[in-house]
Order: C-alpha cells, then sequence, then structure tokens
C-alpha cells in the first residue's frame, strides 16, 4: 500500500468532492485567457488561497501547461507553520488529492536533499502529516491542466533569506537539468491593506518578477515597497529556470480578494506568471 499524505484542506480551500472540484478547476481554466508564448514554458508562478478567492487567477498560470508533458513537477512553497528546520518535504510517498493520488519521486526528492547539502550545508528535513495549504492548493489545478501523468518533488520554505532561496535554486537546477521537467512557485502578494495600496505594492512586486530578479523580489520587504508571503519560493524557482535556460517573465494575471468579496478594505493580493525560453536573439537574459 502506498503511503499517502491525506489532505488537510479538501473541503474547506477547496472543494472535497471530486466531481465539484473537477468541475470547478475545469470552470477556471477554461474562463482563464493565455496568448501562445513564443517559447518553452520553464517555470510558472500561481497565488495559493482558496481556490474561490485565488483559483481564476492562478489558472491563468496552469493554462500554460495544457500542451507539456512534464515527467516531473516541482512545486516550491512557503511553509507557514513554525517548523525548526530550513527546507522541508514530505515523507509520504504521495499526495492525496479528491481527484487522485501523486506519486513523490522519492529518489529525486534525496538526490536534492543530497545537492542542498553539498551546496549549502542545509538539511532537507522531511516531516508527516504536514497540514502546508500553499503546496497542496496548486495539485487539482496541475492534476487538470498537463496532459499526461507526473511525479511530483515538493519544497517547502521555512526559511526563506536569500542564501537558503539561492540554494535551492542551484539544487533544483542540478536535479531537473536532465528531465522533463517543470517548476512552480507558490505564493500570494501583500495581505490585509486597502485595495488602492494593495494594488500599488503588489504591482511593484510583480514588476520585479516580471524583470526576472530574484534578488530584488527578496529585497522588496526590506524596502517596504512590495510583498510575497513566498517571496523566496519565487526567488529560488526564477533563480532554477534561469539555469535552465528561462530567458523571460510574462505577468498573466492580477487581482485581490476584495475582487470576490466586494471588501476592500483589507485584502490579499494575488499574481500570475510564466516563465520561459524564447530563441530570439534580442530578448532580456535572465539573472
Amino acid at each position: 500500500m502506498t503511503d499517502l499524505r491525506p489532505s488537510p484542506i479538501a473541503g474547506t480551500w477547496y472543494p472535497g468532492d471530486p466531481g465539484i472540484l473537477m468541475q470547478s478547476v475545469d470552470g477556471q481554466l477554461a474562463a482563464s485567457s493565455v496568448s501562445a508564448l513564443p517559447g518553452k514554458v520553464i517555470a510558472v508562478i500561481a497565488p495559493h488561497a482558496g481556490h474561490r478567492y485565488s483559483g481564476q487567477v492562478a489558472a491563468h498560470a496552469f493554462r500554460c501547461l495544457e500542451d507539456t508533458h512534464p515527467e516531473v513537477v516541482a512545486v516550491v512553497s512557503p511553509l507557514h507553520q513554525p517548523y525548526p528546520a530550513q527546507v522541508i518535504a514530505t515523507s509520504h510517498e504521495a499526495y492525496a488529492t479528491p481527484l487522485g493520488m501523486i506519486s513523490v519521486d522519492r529518489g529525486l526528492l534525496a538526490r536534492f536533499g543530497a545537492e542542498l547539502m553539498r551546496l549549502a550545508g542545509i538539511r532537507l528535513e522531511t516531516i508527516a502529516h504536514d497540514q502546508e495549504h500553499s503546496l497542496e492548493i496548486e495539485l487539482p489545478f496541475l492534476q487538470r491542466s498537463l496532459g499526461s501523468a507526473f511525479r511530483l518533488l515538493p519544497i517547502m520554505l521555512r526559511d526563506q533569506s536569500k542564501p537558503v532561496a539561492r540554494a535551492v535554486g542551484q539544487a533544483l537546477t542540478a536535479v531537473l537539468k536532465d528531465s522533463a521537467a517543470i517548476l512552480v512557485a507558490s505564493s500570494d502578494l501583500s495581505h490585509f491593506y486597502p485595495d488602492s495600496v494593495a494594488r500599488r505594492l503588489d504591482a511593484e512586486l510583480l514588476a520585479r518578477i516580471e524583470a526576472f530578479s530574484p534578488e530584488a523580489v527578496l529585497e522588496a520587504e526590506d524596502e517596504g515597497v512590495g510583498f510575497a508571503c513566498g517571496r523566496g519560493a519565487v526567488a529560488a524557482v526564477l533563480w532554477a529556470a534561469a539555469d535552465l535556460g528561462a530567458n523571460r517573465v510574462q505577468i498573466l494575471a492580477y487581482a485581490n480578494s476584495g475582487d470576490v468579496t466586494g471588501d476592500a478594505s483589507s485584502v490579499v493580493g494575488y499574481g500570475a506568471a510564466v516563465i520561459y525560453r524564447t530563441e530570439a536573439e534580442d530578448e532580456p537574459s535572465g539573472p
């Protein structure tokens, strides 16, 4: 029997009934509009609130994956719960969602941990029955958007500092460079500002992402000009994507919780982006 990580959020953060979940995710994917990209998709960035709030924004990112057939998907997220480790992964063999089981690539995860230790002396901790929503919330979208089955490389960052994010990006590059892989960075944007303030802060953070500058993404909070709860995850994926050949980032969609609830007094921001490689000579290089 497979050792499954049971979902702690199905039925609350997204529908627990398989049919309703499938209909909901498919509807959000169908409602998103993404132009054909002039290159190969390497990674996407997606928000991680409940599907009711951020799913329509997230769908824009996952719509970009519909014609891809990765063997492995690395989902990099923050870890919101306090845990005495810098980088964490599941100890289970697979994740369970109402749409089925997603196998964890245990061999790749072990290689990632070895690279992380070699590069930065960081130990990859594995835990069971974690309650983290920000990684799992992306899985139903992956299950419905991808053209074939895939293995999962789940990485959660408790420490989102530059040295850790850079090491995670380098370790991801090392283990994925010879694989058919897609990277997913999971992050929301500003939290609990009035709509007008949130839009200004979120525009700055998204501009730094679109500029393909992981350093600037990490510095935004220190400068007080932009916020992302998964800033380390975003930076790590930007670094890894650049090392894997990506040279462009495109912002696909933005909204905040006030667009859903009608309450503009205190909102959470959501953005979606795609990171890809284009062969055009005049395109800017990544970091």
